[in-house]
């Protein structure tokens, strides 16, 4: 079985959003929590695993999912002294997901966080489908509204980049600082509100539903949880054509997503948290 390249790049871009998608302009009457409840601030790393269900084929390994968040601190020209939060998303497709798709993606994502305003400042982008090879940075002016977003092909340096661009107003954030972005935020059961998330100089406003809160058997342990589940396909959606898919945050104030089921016609993909690690801030 073959996926064509496009399906497969929106595809890993949907698993990847099975981890993000949650975030967006704080609901009326919400307020973000404050900086000591930023656990990832000090150094945390999440690791993942992504299962594949289809008709006779149950549960195989199909990619490695790992997102990293420290907050670092630089100087500029003139000695003052400024911090922000760098955050990584990378997936890595294996095993099962390359045969049945003749395929190997690679995808990283680092974002750098203004960590007061907690809004995307810049994104960067390297998504590997075998030997197809991009590399996109996407900027975020605050002062004017606008997105910036430029791709290349480093097998040809030559070609001319394409480059798009967009308006937005408000907190926007990209599919990887939004996954830290709810962390922050409170959720009430039957509620809804809309996601802002920009990808490929484009902004998405996704509507997103607080299902339930139950326990659930995870690596932290049986755990109260909290279902989301964002509306991504559509027409104008991230993804088109018919699906569903599901996310589960720890029900506790560090908010760690600890599993998300995505359904549709390809069939069933789950992720699982496997391991959460601290990691060393640099100085």
């Amino acid at each position: 079985m073959k996926l064509p390249g496009h399906k497969c790049s929106a595809l890993v871009a949907c698993m990847v959003l099975l981890l993000a998608i949650g975030a967006g302009p704080p609901v009326l009457g919400q307020r973000s929590l404050g900086p000591d409840a930023r656990a990832f601030d000090l150094g945390e790393e999440l690791v993942y695993e992504a299962e594949f269900t289809r008709a006779v084929l149950r549960k195989l390994d199909i990619a490695d999912f790992r997102f990293t968040a420290i907050r670092v601190t630089s100087k500029d020209a003139i000695g003052e002294s400024s911090s922000s939060l760098r955050l990584t998303g990378d997936v890595a497709t294996k095993g099962f997901f390359s045969k049945l798709f003749n395929l190997r993606v690679h995808q990283h994502i680092e974002s750098s966080v203004d960590p007061i305003a907690f809004s995307v400042v810049r994104t960067n982008k390297l998504d590997e489908q075998g030997k197809r090879v991009r590399v996109s940075e996407a900027v975020f002016d605050r002062t004017v509204g606008r997105i910036t977003w430029t791709e290349r092909d480093p097998n040809h340096p030559q070609q001319q980049p394409r480059v798009a661009t967009a308006a937005f107003a408000g907190a926007v954030q990209d599919i990887v600082s939004a996954i830290y972005f709810v962390r922050l935020q409170p959720l009430e059961v039957g509620k809804g509100f809309e996601v802002q998330v920009s990808d490929s100089g484009r902004i998405y406003r996704l509507p997103i539903i607080v299902v339930e809160r139950r326990r659930m058997k995870t690596v932290l342990g049986n755990i109260g949880v909290i279902r989301l589940d964002p509306e991504i396909f559509g027409e104008k959606r991230l993804v088109r054509g018919n699906g569903k898919f599901s996310i589960w945050l720890s029900d506790d104030q560090r908010r760690i997503p600890v599993r998300a089921r995505l359904s549709n016609s390809t069939g069933t993909f789950e992720i699982k948290l496997k391991r959460v690690a601290a990691i060393p801030v640099p100085h």
